[in-house]
């Protein structure tokens, strides 16, 4: 007996299954492939959720802060940690977990406005002297190394005290003299990107050099930008805090981790009060250790050598 026509086409029309084991997984995109190296970096790891509780306080100061940071109550003077004071207060009374969490905010803007200038000034200068190379190379070169010969301390002590210290001060000293690192970087990978194939392939199809610049060869030296970024912000943040704390930096009232162990200079307070100077010293240390890990993590997901 012969089974009716419908159901064979129905069975000679069914689609073939495949195991699920045979079919080739898509390859891991670069972002997975530097998100897993990333996270294999314990210290890296513990450094970014440190500073994202550093952030996220900075932002929401004025709603975790218990005090008004600029308030006086001589009564209170140097007060000890406990239910009033959580960290203590400072010479003038003021609670210092206040003037911490809006000193965050000061440091903090002072880090990432200063590297985003001086990112973009080296980014320029390094794109420009490594893809056109010969003289412009050599000139830009040579401009970078009398930057680098002078003396960095000494040279921000010089502009800050001549142009009056001031927050603004602060962030374009740091920027216009913290490039130099990151145009020799960018100017490297520019030397080494310039003469691959899809450059060349760029060139050829009469692409303009502007473009080739930013849209083809700049994506490919992020990496190693990214890194110089995040280090820059460690590095700008003990600068900061070594001027204001020479009293050449951010100004009072203005609260600044810097500007918090001034007094700490007192040796009577440092014997007496040390919790007074304790905290702002160990926040600039772990967050400076924190910026240094993460960058370390990326530096070593954003290595070729280092991927899976």
């Amino acid at each position: 007996m012969s089974l009716p026509q419908e159901k064979v086409t129905a069975n000679t029309a069914r689609p073939l299954l495949v195991p699920s084991q045979n079919i080739p997984k898509p390859p891991d995109t670069m972002r997975k492939i530097i998100f897993r190296s990333f996270m294999k970096n314990k210290l890296a790891v513990a450094g970014a959720v440190f500073l994202i509780i550093v952030i996220g306080a900075a932002i929401f100061a004025p709603l975790l802060a218990p005090f008004d940071p600029s308030h006086q109550s001589l009564l209170d003077k140097l007060a000890k940690p406990g239910k009033k004071y959580l960290l203590g207060a400072d010479t003038l009374g003021r609670d210092t977990l206040s003037r911490l969490l809006y000193g965050a905010r000061v440091s903090l803007m002072v880090g990432f406005l200063s590297v985003a200038g001086s990112i973009f000034i080296g980014t320029l200068v390094g794109s420009i002297a490594g893809y056109y190379g010969g003289f412009i190379d050599a000139i830009l070169m040579r401009f970078v190394d009398v930057v680098i010969s002078f003396p960095s301390l000494f040279l921000l002590i010089t502009l800050v005290t001549i142009f009056q210290p001031s927050l603004t001060t602060l962030i374009m000293v740091f920027a216009l003299f913290g490039w130099t690192g990151t145009a020799r970087l960018v100017r490297g990978e520019f030397l080494t990107l310039r003469t691959r194939e899809f450059v060349l392939a760029a060139k050829t199809m009469g692409i303009r050099s502007s473009r080739i610049i930013f849209s083809h060869i700049l994506p490919n030296a992020m990496g190693p930008i990214i890194v110089s970024a995040t280090l820059g912000v460690g590095g700008v943040i003990l600068g900061e805090s070594a001027l204001s704390y020479l009293g050449l930096g951010v100004q009072p009232p203005t609260p600044s981790w810097g500007n918090m162990l001034q007094d700490a200079q007192n040796f009577n307070i440092l014997i007496t009060s040390w919790w007074y100077p304790l905290f702002p010293g160990l926040l600039i240390l772990l967050t400076v250790l924190a910026f240094n890990f993460v960058g370390d993590g990326l530096r070593d997901a954003f290595d070729p050598r280092m991927k899976e």
